[in-house]
């Protein structure tokens, strides 16, 4: 937090655990607001704001995001004014951007630096009290101990992409200080990019002097260091870029899952709805409908969801009592899911009251596995740094489309978080 001549500007960070990305909503002094690469989900962002007596004037996209929809145009609505790249050819209205072009915040200034290489279109933006940068918002170029990813756009164009993301980040460091605090929007635990530690934000000089990427030799060396720590991401992230680019629908009013009964269920599943059962791993176990997907509900649902859950189906939902109903909607909506017809009124209990069959499944220990053979299903990294001698292995992502030969005999299914 900065204090000048009676105003304040501060950075609030707004940090999405289960994607692993920040937004960022920046206190102008003034009563007004900046946010920065926020998501469709803005309960987190209309909350800050409120606290602290804002309204949100601006919205910055760093990116046409792929692992989720953007909130600039639900903002843009409610009069706030979307700043992003011209190049992006965004189709609702904004301030299209190239390099070098300022925007006039008032008692600070935010200018556009092109940095292609995550995205084609990608720009970074400094926030200027004059002629001082105070902070960069880097988007998914410069992050906390890497750079995002390059693949995403078209995978025949990685490398490409990956000897401009080169470019970008030596040209931030190149034209920012090093105290120049980092604000990315990529993170640990996000797709996009798998940087080590927890650290979310960081400095110019910390980058310079401790980022592995930026200690390659050269450009070469650069692109293979990032190109060999791309792991596998979520289907879904091939699609939502260009609904970014078009503009997601508005959302009008509050949107609610609608409850269904056991009848309506067994019809929308006899028509071809998915079932996703979002009960803890325990629950499901215990007692869960034929075909069910189990996805537990935490804050990794939305990229399991995107990632399982078949784009082309209705969904319904069974849930706990106490588990709450519009973190299900949101995850959901969030990545663009919008094919939902409610959730079973009463949860299991009312489907087993009404007679319908109920599976079950075994729940293991270590030490019960005994001689079943185990299939691993952690992401490959996961699998490389350790697993159980004699295991199959492929990844969950890839388990609807890619199952191993197994042996005769029962099956231990394992993974990271035992669900």
């Amino acid at each position: 937090m900065t204090q000048r001549d009676g105003a304040v500007d501060a950075v609030l960070p707004l940090v999405d655990e289960g994607l692993g990305n920040s937004a960022y909503l920046v206190d102008l002094g003034d009563g007004r607001a900046l946010a920065i690469d926020p998501s469709r989900d803005l309960r987190a962002l209309r909350t800050a704001a409120t606290r602290r007596g804002l309204s949100v004037a601006f919205v910055a996209e760093t990116h046409l995001h792929a692992d989720f929809l953007t909130g600039a145009v639900q903002l843009a609505a409610e009069g706030a004014s979307v700043i992003a790249s011209a190049a992006g050819r965004r189709e609702y209205p904004h301030r299209g951007l190239a390099d070098g072009d300022e925007i006039d915040l008032g008692r600070l200034t935010l200018r556009a630096l092109a940095t292609p290489g995550h995205t084609d279109e990608h720009i970074a933006y400094v926030l200027l009290d004059g002629a001082k940068p105070l902070r960069v918002f880097s988007g998914g170029s410069l992050i906390v101990g890497a750079a995002a990813r390059t693949d995403l756009v078209d995978p025949a164009r990685t490398d490409e992409l990956a000897r401009a993301q080169y470019a970008s980040v030596r040209r931030l460091l190149e034209l920012l200080p090093d105290d120049t605090a980092v604000y990315p929007t990529h993170g640990a635990g996000s797709f996009c990019a798998a940087p080590p530690g927890g650290l979310r934000t960081t400095t110019i000089g910390l980058e310079r002097s401790g980022n592995p990427l930026l200690a390659a030799r050269d450009e070469d060396e650069f692109v293979a260091r990032l190109l060999a720590g791309l792991g596998s991401f979520p289907p879904y992230f091939s699609r939502l870029a260009e609904v970014n680019r078009r503009g997601p629908a508005l959302l009008r009013g509050t949107p609610a899952l609608a409850l269904l009964g056991v009848g309506d269920v067994v019809s929308a599943l006899g028509a071809g709805a998915q079932l996703v059962d979002v009960r803890p791993v325990k629950g499901f176990a215990a007692g869960h409908i034929p075909g069910a997907l189990s996805i537990p509900l935490r804050d990794a649902f939305a990229t399991w969801l995107g990632w399982l859950a078949d784009a082309d189906r209705a969904l319904v939902f069974v849930r706990d009592a106490d588990q709450d109903p519009d973190e299900i909607l949101w995850q959901a909506m969030k990545i663009g899911v919008e094919s939902i017809a409610g959730e079973l009124a009463g949860g299991i209990a009312a489907w087993e009251a009404a007679g319908q069959r109920v599976d079950a499944t075994a729940l293991v220990d270590a030490a019960s596995v005994g001689n079943a053979h185990v299939l691993d299903i952690r992401q490959d990294d996961e699998f490389a740094s350790g697993h159980v001698r004699g295991a199959s292995h492929v990844e969950l992502g890839a388990l609807t489309t890619t199952l191993p030969a197994l042996p005769s005999g029962p099956v231990v299914v394992m993974c990271g978080h035992g669900e």
